[in-house]
């Protein structure tokens, strides 16, 4: 499954970058997601692969801190990609004669630096926090990964502080993200629902159908992995439920926008047949 997730992004990266066709906002920003759920899956997936091998769950503490700063970052990155992709997409449908002008290279760039300066700023706090905890010599995270709350149930000097700005932070962030998504969406059908013609309806919402996939699958993981780890009993259904969006999520992602979109499709079989022309060339030339 890592190797699907890493192959089947870098398939997006690849065919993004090597057709220029491609080169709008929608598949810029799709590019990067498919960048981000790499490393969002590489900070949890090795580690746990090393341990399954060496038959050894044994982590340091400061690599435990890294892990769980880098898995904050990039999972707040996913967050904020997934918001500002509904954003292009409300732009794009309700307002498509000022699309390129809106959705200008500069504005592109401001907000991917938005989203990544947010994500940096919520794991440093994060981290912070439990840094500031001091925990017994000899402990056991229920979980694949350094998750920050169990983490912090972990913790033998008092959580409450931490507790809370962890969870204003959590709320603050998906919340907020998901508020931006929903808005974002109702403006979408609002402006669907005016178009005249049943095609221009079907054509309108099917740029939507791929990201409203990636967005329900990663909130309704995510979601239900918060809702677990509300109750102490139950680390285990949490750590499955991780799984969901550390693992599945990522790995759907590139099957979604590939198999939903035929744009990416095309630039796939131009970039496929491109290398096969090319073996074919080389084989001749080693033949002669």
């Amino acid at each position: 499954m890592y190797l699907i997730t890493v192959f089947g992004n870098l398939l997006i990266i690849l065919a993004v970058s090597s057709d220029s066709h491609l080169h709008t906002p929608m598949y810029f920003f799709l590019s990067i997601l498919a960048f981000v759920d790499i490393c969002f899956t590489s900070t949890t997936i090795p580690k746990m692969l090393q341990n399954i091998w060496t038959q050894s769950k044994v982590i340091t503490y400061e690599g435990c801190i890294i892990q769980m700063y880098f898995f904050l970052l990039f999972g707040g990155l996913d967050v904020f990609l997934l918001t500002v992709m509904a954003y292009d997409r409300f732009v794009a449908i309700c307002h498509p004669l000022h699309y390129i002008v809106t959705m200008n290279p500069m504005l592109c760039g401001l907000l991917l630096l938005s989203s990544y300066t947010m994500s940096f700023l919520y794991s440093l706090l994060q981290s912070i926090m439990v840094v500031q905890l001091s925990f017994c010599t000899n402990w056991e995270i229920p979980h694949f990964f350094c998750e920050t709350s169990q983490l912090v149930q972990l913790a033998c000097s008092d959580t409450f502080v931490c507790d809370m700005v962890m969870y204003f932070a959590a709320v603050l962030l998906g919340g907020g993200s998901l508020a931006g998504i929903l808005y974002s969406y109702s403006k979408i059908v609002l402006s669907i629902r005016g178009i005249s013609s049943a095609q221009g309806k079907y054509k309108a919402f099917y740029t939507c159908t791929s990201h409203l996939s990636v967005v329900s699958l990663f909130y309704c993981s995510a979601l239900g992995v918060y809702i677990s780890s509300a109750d102490t009993h139950s680390s285990h259904s949490s750590a499955v439920t991780s799984v969901m969006y550390t693992v599945v999520t990522p790995m759907l992602n590139p099957f979604i926008y590939s198999l939903r979109n035929k744009d990416i499709k095309e630039a796939l079989k131009i970039l496929f047949g491109k290398e096969t022309i090319k073996g074919i060339v080389l084989g001749l030339k080693n033949c002669h």
